[in-house]
C-alpha cells in the first residue's frame, strides 16, 4: 500500500544533497508533480517533490492523470561526485590547454607569414649572440696582449716572490680570460638552443602553412611560452 513520505527538511538543512535533487528540493510543489519511488526497504513512497528515502534509486514524476512526467535519475554518491569533478576539471583543462594551443599557433602564424620572415628572424637572433662571441674573442685577444709584459716583467722575479701589484695584475687577467671563455662557451650553447627552437617552430609552420588547423598539431618544445632566443622572449 502507498504511502506518503515525510516532507523534507528545509533547504538551508539538506547541504549533504546532490546539486540537482537539492535544486528540485527547493522548487515550490506546485511546479514539480507528484514523484513516486520504492524504498530501500520495500516500501512504495509518493511525495509532491524529490523523496529523500530514495535519492540513491530512481524515481518517477508522474502527472495528475498518472502518467510519466520524467524520470529523476539517482543522485550521485560521495565518491561518484568527487569522480564527476575530476573528470570536469580534467576536462576544463583540456579545454584551456586547446584554446592556449590555437593561440599560440595563431601567434605563430601571425608572426611569421612566410618562411622567408622566420628565416630572417632566426637569423637575428643568431646575430645577436655571435656578437657577443666576437665581443668575447676580442677581449680575450685584448688581454693576452697586456698579458704579455706582464710575463716579462715577471721574467725578472725568477725564484722570487712577484711584488704585489704585477701578481695582481697578472691573476686579473687570467681571470677575466676564464669569465670571457666560459662565456663563449654558454654563448655557443646558445646558439645551439636557438637553432633546435627555430627548427621546431619551422616544422610547425611548414604545417600550419599547408592548411593544418590552428591547436590540432602535436605540442613542441618551442610551445614553451618561456622560451627564449637571443635575450628576446617568444
Amino acid at each position: 500500500m502507498s504511502r506518503v513520505a515525510s516532507r523534507p527538511a528545509p533547504c538551508r538543512a539538506a547541504g549533504w544533497l546532490g546539486a540537482a535533487a537539492l535544486a528540485l528540493l527547493c522548487l515550490p510543489a506546485a511546479a514539480q508533480g507528484i514523484y513516486t519511488c520504492t524504498d530501500a526497504k520495500g516500501r512504495k513512497l509518493t511525495s509532491d517533490r524529490p523523496i529523500i528515502e530514495c535519492l540513491d534509486r530512481e524515481q518517477r514524476v508522474m502527472n495528475k492523470d498518472g502518467s510519466t512526467r520524467s524520470v529523476l535519475p539517482p543522485s550521485l554518491t560521495a565518491d561518484e561526485r568527487a569522480d564527476l569533478e575530476a573528470k570536469e576539471r580534467r576536462r576544463a583543462q583540456e579545454r584551456m590547454a586547446l584554446q592556449d594551443a590555437v593561440r599560440r599557433d595563431r601567434l605563430l602564424l601571425s608572426r611569421y607569414p612566410t618562411e622567408a620572415e622566420h628565416r630572417a628572424a632566426r637569423e637575428a637572433a643568431l646575430d645577436d649572440v655571435r656578437q657577443s662571441i666576437k665581443n668575447s674573442e676580442r677581449r680575450i685577444a685584448e688581454l693576452e696582449k697586456e698579458r704579455k709584459p706582464l710575463l716579462a716583467e715577471s721574467e725578472f722575479y725568477k725564484g722570487k716572490p712577484l711584488p704585489g701589484k704585477l701578481k695582481q695584475s697578472m691573476e686579473f687577467v687570467d681571470v677575466a680570460v676564464d669569465a670571457h671563455k666560459t662565456l663563449i662557451q654558454n654563448q655557443q650553447s646558445e646558439l645551439q638552443r636557438i637553432n633546435f627552437i627555430f627548427d621546431q617552430e619551422l616544422e610547425r609552420l611548414r604545417r600550419l602553412w599547408a592548411g593544418a588547423a590552428p591547436g590540432t598539431l602535436p605540442p613542441s618544445p618551442a610551445d614553451d611560452g618561456k622560451a627564449t632566443t637571443g635575450g628576446r622572449s617568444r
